[in-house]
């Protein structure tokens, strides 16, 4: 399921509203013991793309998390808003915060290599471990 819509979503108060112009339908999970800590689970995510709108940035704060990557997450609420490529500006944003028209299909998980035992998930996903993600995209992650 490879369809691109339009949707929009907001933070658990209300303070932040965002539209983003396309959305993939495809949900995927991150392992990484950054999204673990940030969430405390697993960050479930659909892309985004880079045009995203967001209302009311002045309680918007960004978390620098790696040199690669930053978090944006509401100051009031603390509703995890997205994790944003630094170079392409790329949005990941949580799943459950978006309103989406359609079925949305989870269909990949990476560092599949760093998911603790105490959970598994039973959809049949593609699954990427961080050193096969990083070598996708030609990055390090030293």
């Amino acid at each position: 399921m490879t369809e691109v819509v339009k949707g929009r979503g907001n933070c658990l108060c209300g303070a932040i509203k965002f539209k983003a112009h396309t959305i993939s339908l495809n949900v995927g999970a991150c392992h990484c013991g950054t999204c673990r800590k940030w969430g405390g689970g697993p960050l479930m995510v659909v892309d985004c793309g880079t045009d995203v709108d967001f209302e009311n940035v002045e309680t918007l704060t960004i978390f620098n998390s790696s040199d690669w990557a930053e978090r944006g997450f509401c100051g009031t609420c603390g509703t995890h808003l997205f994790y944003r490529l630094k170079e392409s500006g790329q949005h990941m944003v949580p799943a459950g915060i978006l309103d989406v028209e359609g079925d949305c299909n989870f269909d990949h998980q990476v560092f599949i290599d760093k998911k603790p035992s105490y959970y598994s998930f039973s959809n049949k996903t593609k699954d990427m471990t961080g050193a096969e993600l990083f070598a996708l995209y030609g990055a390090s992650n030293d």
